[in-house]
C-alpha cells in the first residue's frame, strides 16, 4: 500500500500492542516475554490482516503475501543458514501440529 493511500484504505492502527497470535501485551522488562517490538510488529500484522479480510482480500493470498514479506526481511536481515533456520523451525512446528494447536487456544474450540 502506498503512503499516499486513501483514509478509507489505509490500514487501521494498533489500538493493544497485545496480537491474536500469542505474542502476549507489553510486559514489564523485568518480566519474561516477547520483546515490546515483536509484539507490536504482530498486533499491527493483525490489523492488517483484519482489514484486507474485511475487503474480502483471498485468504491465500493474504498469507502468501505476509510470507513473501516476511522472507524479503529474513533475507536483508539475517544470513542465508539463518534463515534456512528460521524455515526449518516453521516446519517443525507444522509437523508437529503447533499451528493447529495454537487456533485452538485463540478459538477456545476443538480441531477435527
Amino acid at each position: 500500500m502506498s503512503p499516499q493511500a486513501s483514509s478509507d484504505q489505509s490500514v487501521p492502527a494498533a489500538e493493544s500492542h497485545e496480537c491474536q497470535c500469542g505474542h502476549g501485551g507489553s510486559a514489564a522488562p523485568e518480566e519474561a516475554g516477547p520483546p515490546a517490538d515483536l509484539s507490536f510488529a504482530g498486533a499491527v500484522v493483525d490489523k492488517a490482516i483484519e482489514f484486507m479480510t474485511s475487503k474480502k482480500i483471498d485468504e491465500t493470498a493474504i498469507a502468501s503475501a505476509l510470507l513473501g514479506g516476511a522472507l524479503g526481511m529474513l533475507a536483508r536481515n539475517l544470513a542465508d543458514e539463518a534463515v534456512i533456520g528460521v524455515l526449518q523451525n516453521a516446519i517443525a512446528s507444522v509437523q508437529a501440529g503447533e499451528l493447529h494447536q495454537s487456533e485452538l487456544h485463540q478459538e477456545g474450540g476443538s480441531h477435527p
